[in-house]
Parts: structure tokens; sequence; C-alpha cells
């Protein structure tokens, strides 16, 4: 337990930032989720909207260091690369 009356406030700001962090990671994983079932069940439109909501989510977490800018940027990447790959296969079928 904190001692200092400073210690005791960054105590308390460091739990609301935890508790927002956790919630803003966990809506990213979610958004995430909707875009691989999308896939899962062949829908690209569904995915590709998803995704657009998702990139919103993935870069501002990233910019808050809540994730690496660089981890970001890979997960965006292999998303639409899953999306790319997804619509080649249906229009080849």
């Amino acid at each position: 337990m904190p001692n200092t009356t400073s210690s005791k406030k960054r105590h308390k700001q460091n739990e609301v930032r935890r508790l927002r962090n956790r919630a803003a990671k966990g809506a990213m994983r979610t958004q995430i989720r909707k875009i691989r079932e999308a896939i899962e069940a062949g829908d690209t439109e569904k995915a590709e909207a998803e995704f657009r909501l998702a990139t919103k989510q993935i870069d501002r977490a990233g910019a808050q260091n809540m994730i690496h800018r660089n981890t970001a940027a890979r997960t965006k990447s292999r998303l639409q690369a899953l999306i790319t790959r997804t619509k080649a296969a249906a229009a080849a079928s």
C-alpha cells in the first residue's frame, strides 16, 4: 500500500489507466475476432467493414502505447492479407 500522498495519487491514477487500457484492448481484440469470424463465414464485405473499424482501434492503441506501434502495423497487415486472400479465393471459385 502507498504511504505518501503522492504515491496514493499515483496508485489511483495507475488503477484508472489500467482499467481504461484493459477495456480498449478488449474492444480491439473483439473487433479483430469479428473480422476473423466474418472471413470464416465467407462474408468478405462484412470483413472489410469490420476491418475499417478495427484499423481505427488498432492505430489508437499503437499511438497510446497500449500495444507497440510495430505490433499494430503487423496486425493490420496480416488482417488485410487475410481479407485479400479470401477475396481472391472467392473470385477463383
